[in-house]
């Protein structure tokens, strides 16, 4: 297919920014993008509010949604459920509501906390068929969202339903675990923190992809001649890392000489101590597989806290 009209909710955040750079990049003649802004006002409207999302979905027409606006931050979800919940599920129910009324592809970003508990039941990678068990409540919102849009597509919603593992890339906030290590070794190597990290529990294991590999996988869905409604793939390498591992890399990718000490304060048990899923689905209907190196994607994220450490007004 070619200029389909694409419409992007969360276009501000990190996975959003990431998306559109990647469109004008590498993909400009296959999609258009049109605005998700409420014609009644001209501003972007508050997901939350089902009136302003169907005004804003009518007036721009798009042939597909990828819907990335949500409350994104895990611990941001625990300190106020409520409106993660609001946002999250009721949130996602009007976009999809709107979407199907005019008949346009829905692209929805998951999350792969959905799965929680399952991950100690299954050693190996985690199929999509594995039970969602979600652990807190951000993982909650997502799989009650994710649960929602299946069953949405027995009623006629054109979705498609990603749950994404855990991605970084330059613009990622510091409230991210390789974005922070990142920053705090910029900030050493500028003087401005002594040579020392201090860090909680660095044993746990995950997948982790560079966000251009995520919304290649968006662009994929988006751009398929035709979706089985309903499907739904993670967003994974199946080669789990330890978050120790990573933190080593940007030591490493710095040069610098930096100590780790380990916070009894920050220090706490693993409630999933690995955490992978297999994108072979993934593979077999988009032919998609991950393709940036770990260690490129860390390069990429300590050089971004690097250039924002060094236009940090100084006085």
């Amino acid at each position: 297919m070619s200029n389909r009209r694409l419409l992007i909710t969360g276009s501000q955040g990190f996975v959003g920014r990431a998306l559109i750079e990647r469109i004008r990049a590498s993909a400009p003649d296959r999609f258009e993008l049109v605005d998700f802004i409420d014609p009644e006002n001209g501003e972007r409207p508050d997901i939350r509010d089902k009136a302003a999302v169907e005004r804003a979905l009518t007036s721009a027409k798009p042939d597909a949604v990828v819907h990335l606006a949500a409350i994104a931050a895990p611990r941001q979800a625990q300190k106020d459920p409520s409106e993660a919940w609001m946002v999250n599920v009721i949130g996602t129910l009007n976009i999809a509501s709107a979407a199907r009324t005019i008949g346009a592809r829905l692209i929805w970003s998951g999350s792969s906390e959905a799965y929680g508990n399952a991950f100690n039941r299954h050693p190996e990678p985690v199929r999509e068929e594995a039970a969602l068990e979600p652990m807190s409540a951000y993982g909650a919102t997502k799989s009650a969202a994710d649960l929602m849009l299946r069953q949405m597509g027995e009623d006629g919603l054109q979705a498609v339903i990603f749950r994404p593992f855990n991605h970084s890339g330059p613009g990622q906030s510091p409230d991210y675990v390789v974005p922070a290590f990142a920053e705090q070794v910029a900030r050493i190597e500028a003087g401005l923190q002594d040579p020392v990290i201090k860090v909680g529990n660095l044993e746990a294991r995950r997948d982790f992809l560079h966000v251009t590999d995520v919304v290649d996988a968006y662009l994929a869905a988006a751009d398929a001649p035709s979706i089985q409604p309903g499907a739904t793939y993670n967003i994974s390498t199946s080669a789990p890392v330890a978050i120790a591992d990573l933190l080593n890399g940007l030591l490493t990718a710095s040069g610098h000489a930096i100590t780790v000490e380990v916070d009894p304060a920050r220090y706490f048990p693993n409630k999933v101590v690995t955490a992978s899923g297999s994108h072979d689905r993934l593979k077999a209907d988009f032919g998609w597989s991950p393709k940036i190196a770990i260690g490129d994607m860390l390069a990429e994220v300590l050089d971004d806290q690097r250039q924002r450490i060094a236009a940090e007004p100084r006085g």
